[in-house]
């Protein structure tokens, strides 16, 4: 009784405590039955939030609280889509956005407007906003597809750049609409709108990024980086209000702006993705179940029908738009049904323009009832409209994501057999650490997530050695889980720290080699001539050794200096597909330095896999320091070496330590050691010009380096 006396349990509920109980318990439970039953989880969500609304068992009331939360996580889904495209294939991809876009936008917009006029007999106003309705849609299904790992799919691509345009020319109508509608459309209000939008897209684009890099750059506090993450999510969307234009543009371009900054592999999108997809975006799925009145179909055949006919149009409409691009591009089924799911869930937009429609008054009636430019039948209408096409996208995306991410896995199974790849981060400075695991997960596949191990050596069995050893190798671990990666560590008894790392190279047969120098630390020509002499003599495997001086998610630029002759090694393949990762991973862009035999190489390679690349012609080490005139103040400077006596060694590499100290010294550098064969090599002499032969024909790695840029 007493415990009863504290908690009021009469409905709806009240008190803050159950109310947030109940919520998260639906958050629990509503994505594991919908596995049992077989739906999409956010079906799951929407159709908990219809049962426990005031339409429903009347549990709670969708109250400010729960419209704060949905909205920030439809802003959330929003500034997802932007954040997580892939650059290059949005750039690639710009043009099919464009086409279907328009699609998207005008076959809606057509169809709707003939159906509000001559089956529904509206206004021509009321007919045209109807239709502005059909065109809009919410990326709803999109966290199904980030689930199923598709979202760099070039559908997902199209379907997210061409919602930015039929959104924003919906909300555009929706506002010229509302504005006939109180006669406020005057060439003033053209001038204000246009001015406004132009201001805050040229704001977004330009200014935001510049605000983040400074912030990353300064602040590396793991929540303050999320807290100015939020920020900037809700300014941008802040500032699309104030342009006359809805929120959810302002999320999407500020995760465009954003996205640069917070590469995939990154701690920071590990973290906005996780809190998104566990509180915000469930709580704006809930919500939108709340709108759903079951009851609304027994209130009047009227009700009914306009339900059913909206519901019918919007569907064949935006089915009709996916086909259509699909014919035009000549897309896979599976891709269709992607652009189809992405597509037809009406939801935020919808809602947003039929609530403004609702409450513009035409006029009233002689018994004094409002004239409303969108009436209670069409109100009712899009609650249900917004339910079933939630649903039906649902099905759609699942089962083209669900398609598309299987075949994906098969190809990886096939590559994964020809081609393995390890990497191993020695761990003596507890400053690096964090750098070298950024690094490594930019450098790797994208379905490596095991095969990294983390090295720490130690010449004594003192309790003092072994903790301070395994507290180096926990933050590594905790580094990397920060990013979801498994972290293997491993720890060495060896009085000779280049014969530890040598020896755990040959055991583990690690591929790839990433050695740390502190930012405060210069470095020398003893300290490269020891590893030379050691690790990098000692082992033939892709070796890298990097002095970080920014975060490398702020870097803009990565320039790298190919030597002579590079295309001609062996490991040529392996180090080249590590900066096509940098460059995926990361979305920065690459300019290589080097001859045009190797260019040509690269450039077919770039054709192939396209990524952003800029060519420039270098020819002669002579004149490195050239290089130093075009080196800017976010660049990393990638330089490939070579081992004495190999084919692309030149004498000049034994400068670099002194060129990096003193002319760039504020920037971050990677030096890259390649896979190589010794020329004195019986089986593989590079000295002898009939064995050097194009890299397509250069034994199974040369036959299956396309494999390797595909990863």
């Amino acid at each position: 009784m007493i415990l009863l006396s504290i908690f009021d349990i009469s409905l709806p509920l009240v008190n803050p405590v159950l109310r947030f109980l109940v919520i998260l318990l639906i958050i629990l439970l509503a994505p594991i039955l919908s596995n049992r039953l077989k739906i999409p989880h956010i079906l799951g969500l929407i159709v908990a939030g219809a049962v426990i609304g005031p339409n429903g068992l009347n549990l709670l009331l969708r109250d400010s609280s729960i419209i704060l939360s949905g909205t920030a996580g439809l802003l959330y889904i929003m500034f997802l889509a932007g954040l997580e495209i892939d650059l290059n294939e949005f750039k690639k991809n710009s043009k099919k956005s464009l086409v279907f876009g328009f699609y998207t936008f005008a076959i809606p917009m057509l169809l709707g407007t003939f159906t509000g006029l001559y089956i529904l007999n509206f206004s021509m106003l009321t007919s045209v906003l109807l239709a502005s309705m059909f065109a809009s849609h919410t990326l709803l299904a999109y966290p199904i597809l980030s689930r199923l790992g598709v979202i760099k799919n070039r559908a997902v691509n199209i379907a997210v750049g061409g919602t930015l345009i039929t959104d924003t020319l919906a909300l555009l109508v929706l506002a010229v609409i509302v504005g006939l509608a109180n006669g406020d459309v005057t060439p003033a209000f053209w001038t204000r709108l246009s001015v406004s939008i132009v201001l805050f897209g040229l704001t977004v684009m330009f200014l935001f990024p510049v605000i983040g890099r400074w912030f990353f750059k300064k602040y590396d506090d793991s929540i303050s980086q999320y807290i100015f993450v939020l920020v900037m999510v809700f300014l941008g969307a802040v500032l699309a209000e104030a342009a006359g234009i809805e929120a959810i543009i302002g999320a999407f371009l500020s995760g465009l702006a954003l996205n640069r900054l917070i590469p995939s592999t990154s701690s920071l999108m590990n973290r906005v993705e996780f809190v998104g997809n566990a509180v915000f975006i469930p709580f704006f799925l809930i919500g939108v179940g709340m709108l759903v009145d079951y009851k609304a179909f027994f209130k009047d055949t009227d009700t009914i029908f306009v339900a059913a006919v909206m519901t019918v149009v919007a569907t064949i409409a935006k089915f009709s738009a996916a086909w259509i691009t699909q014919k035009t591009f000549r897309l896979s089924a599976d891709e269709r049904r992607l652009i189809f799911g992405l597509s037809n869930a009406q939801a935020a937009a919808t809602l947003a323009a039929v609530l403004v429609g609702y409450n513009v008054i035409l006029g009233e009636t002689a018994s004094g009832e409002p004239i409303r430019l969108l009436n209670d039948s069409v109100l009712n209408g899009t609650i249900i409209m917004i339910l079933v096409t939630c649903t039906i996208a649902s099905f759609a995306a699942q089962k083209g994501g669900k398609n598309i991410s299987l075949q994906e896995a098969t190809e990886t199974e096939d590559d994964s057999s020809e081609i393995a790849e390890k990497f191993l981060i020695p761990v003596s400075n507890p400053a690096t650490i964090e750098e070298l695991i950024s690094l490594s997960s930019v450098l790797r596949s994208k379905n490596n997530k095991k095969e990294l191990y983390a090295l720490n050596v130690i010449d004594s069995d003192s309790s003092d050695s072994m903790n301070k050893a395994q507290k180096l190798l926990d933050k590594a671990v905790f580094t990397a889980s920060a990013i979801d990666i498994h972290l293997n560590k491993l720890l060495r008894y060896d009085n000779n720290f280049v014969n530890g790392i040598t020896g755990v190279i040959k055991e583990q047969n690690i591929t790839d080699l990433i050695l740390g120098l502190h930012v405060k630390s210069s470095i020398s020509e003893s300290f490269l001539g020891k590893l030379t002499e050691g690790v990098i003599q000692k082992c033939d495997t892709t070796t890298f050794i990097y002095k970080s001086v920014q975060p490398v998610s702020t870097i803009k630029r990565h320039v790298i200096v190919v030597p002579g002759h590079a295309e001609k090694e062996i490991g040529f393949p392996l180090w080249l597909s590590k900066m096509w990762n940098i460059s995926r991973n990361t979305g920065a862009k690459m300019v290589f330095y080097a001859d045009k035999s190797a260019l040509d190489y690269i450039k077919k390679i770039q054709k192939t896999h396209p990524v952003e690349v800029e060519f420039m012609p270098f020819e002669n080490w002579d004149d490195f320091l050239i290089i130093s005139r075009d080196i800017r103040t976010d660049d990393n400077l990638i330089i490939v070496l070579s081992r004495p006596e190999n084919l692309s060694y030149h004498e000049k590499m034994n400068n670099v330590a002194g060129y990096l100290n003193k002319y760039f010294s504020s920037n971050s550098f990677i030096l890259v050691y390649p896979m190589q064969r010794k020329v004195n090599d019986d089986v593989f002499d590079l000295n002898n010009p009939s064995m050097v032969e194009p890299i397509e024909k250069l034994d199974e790695l040369g036959k299956n380096i396309l494999k390797l840029f595909r990863k």
